[in-house]
This record gives C-alpha cells, sequence and structure tokens, in this order.
C-alpha cells in the first residue's frame, strides 16, 4: 500500500516593506551638508596641489587647479631648508604632555565636581564657566609675566628679578597649557550622566574615592576622553603665538614656527609653505580619522545634561 505523501502547506509570501519616500526637507539637509563639505575641502584640496606646483607656475596667472609639472620634490627641498625633525619633535612633546596632563587633570576636576558634594563646588564650576568666556588672546600678557617673573627661575631672585625666569625651557612650554576650563565642563557632563548605582556598588565593595574614579567611573566616559585628548593635542599641535613669544632657540621652536622660515623679505615662498603646512596637517588628519566616532559622540553628549 502506497504511503501518501504529507505535502506542506506553501507558506504565504511575507508582503513588502514600502519604503518610505524621501522627504524634501531631508533631500535639502543633504545637498546642503554636502556643498558645506566640500567648501571645507576645498582649501586643503589647493594646499595639497599648490604644494606640488613650481614657483614660476604658481605665479603664472594662468595656472590651473592641477599643476602641470608634480613637484614632488617641493616636500624634500622643505624638509631641507630648516630642522624640521627638531620642530616636529618639539610639538609633538609639547601635544602629548598637554593631552596627557589635560585629560588626567581635567577629569580629576570634573569628577569631583559632578559627584562629590562639598562647599563651594558651584561656586568653584561657574568660575570654569566664567573662565570658558576670557578670550585666549587676552590671556597671553597675564601669562607670559608670570613665567618671565618665576621666583627662583632662570637667575630670578625670590622676587623673580634678575634672571629671564622660565623664558626659553619647556616649563614655558608646557605648564601654561597644561589643563583648560572647556575640559572639566565637558567632563563634568559627563560624570553627572553616570547611574549613582555605579559608585554605590564600588562603596559597597569597599572601594575608595580614587579607585572609584579610575576603575569604575571614568572607563565610562570614553567619548569625552577622546574627545578632550583630540582637541587638546589639535590646539597644542597648531599653536604659533605662545611658542613664538617664550623661545628663542632652535632647540625649542615648534612647526607652526618653523614655517616662517618660509616668508621672506621678497614674499612667501608657497611652494615650500603649502608643503610644509601639508606635512603639519597630516597628523590631525590621522588622529581625527582614528578617534571620530568618539568625538562626534561627545560633543553631541556634551550639551544633554
Amino acid at each position: 500500500m502506497a504511503t501518501a505523501e504529507l505535502q506542506k502547506p506553501a507558506s504565504a509570501p511575507r508582503p513588502r516593506q514600502k519604503r518610505k519616500p524621501v522627504s524634501a526637507g531631508r533631500i535639502a539637509l543633504y545637498l546642503t551638508l554636502s556643498v558645506v563639505s566640500l567648501l571645507m575641502v576645498v582649501p586643503f584640496v589647493w594646499m595639497v596641489l599648490t604644494s606640488l606646483k613650481t614657483p614660476v607656475e604658481i605665479a603664472s596667472q594662468d595656472a590651473g587647479l592641477l599643476p602641470e609639472h608634480w613637484a614632488f620634490g617641493n616636500y624634500v627641498d622643505a624638509l631641507k631648508a630648516a630642522p624640521f625633525a627638531t620642530y616636529a619633535r618639539n610639538s609633538f612633546i609639547i601635544a602629548l604632555s598637554h593631552t596627557v596632563l589635560n585629560v588626567l587633570i581635567a577629569s580629576m576636576a570634573g569628577y569631583a565636581l559632578a559627584r562629590i558634594r562639598f562647599r563651594g563646588s558651584e561656586v568653584i564650576f561657574f568660575l570654569f564657566i566664567a573662565a570658558l568666556m576670557i578670550p585666549t588672546y587676552t590671556k597671553v600678557l597675564p601669562e607670559f609675566l608670570i613665567v618671565r617673573f618665576m621666583p627662583l627661575a632662570g637667575g630670578n631672585d625670590i622676587l623673580g628679578q634678575g634672571g629671564s625666569g622660565w623664558l626659553d625651557t619647556w616649563w614655558a612650554l608646557i605648564v601654561p597649557g597644561a589643563v583648560t576650563p572647556f575640559a572639566v565642563f565637558l567632563f563634568r557632563q559627563f560624570y553627572l550622566d553616570l547611574p549613582v548605582e555605579l559608585e554605590e556598588a564600588a562603596r559597597l565593595d569597599g572601594l575608595g574615592e580614587f579607585r572609584i574614579y579610575a576603575r569604575i567611573m571614568t572607563p565610562q566616559v570614553k567619548p569625552a576622553l577622546t574627545t578632550v585628548a583630540l582637541l587638546t593635542f589639535e590646539t597644542s599641535w597648531n599653536n604659533f603665538l605662545w611658542p613664538l613669544l617664550v623661545t628663542r632657540t632652535d632647540s625649542l621652536r615648534v612647526i607652526q614656527v618653523g614655517l616662517s622660515v618660509f616668508k621672506t623679505e621678497n614674499g612667501p615662498q608657497w611652494h615650500f609653505l603649502m608643503a610644509g603646512t601639508t606635512l603639519a596637517t597630516l597628523p590631525m588628519v590621522i588622529l581625527f580619522l582614528i578617534g571620530q566616532r568618539y568625538f562626534v559622540q561627545g560633543f553631541a553628549t556634551a550639551g544633554l545634561k
């Protein structure tokens, strides 16, 4: 007797989900962002292409955007025009020192203002907010006077007279930029968002305040750490005025000051200047590409609290 084959019922086809039509407002937003992105990229493209042109081609009125003769030797000649290896080393040491100190000190200050209740904490926080409103260049002269008349440094006596203080030293290049009010503010906002249960559980386990800060709370604010680190490194790397004021010798010059050697009495040497600027910009582009996810998240979260 033949066994009847059991036929499986055919599954009903799933209805296709209709894609929502893209609104005109979203299309306009994408177009606007695309145009703004192109406008932001154009100066960098022009810089790179100009660095690959010859001086004659740059001075020509009929020169196009693309170089007729790709002069890659401009980069080699630019590096030989000044001790850029020393300048780059100095910039890296200063930027790295500022980054480490700012992340460490500002995170501790932000944690204290956000999670530890003590008398005067609100006043201190408002002072940090007020410090954010002070223009950078208005602080240059007071900071220079403090560095110049630092007691018992550079031949100065106890009253800060008779010598040069911290001028032309690593102290002058590193200490004034060790911590920024914005970093303290950003860390405080992130620490405020963390749940109280984390530190309560840590205290029940017997952890002290510093271990709670270092092992429990700080690992939860990686976007803030990355944002502060990138901004601090970028600001320090691109700083020109302060290193120019407090240094005198080439051994302590930074890369941004070194680029000024291409501005001669006969006018800027644009091919060398653009080549040097391209090399000085490259590290920041690489760092931003590495940490862009946390960087954007850090700015997006900073103003929520």
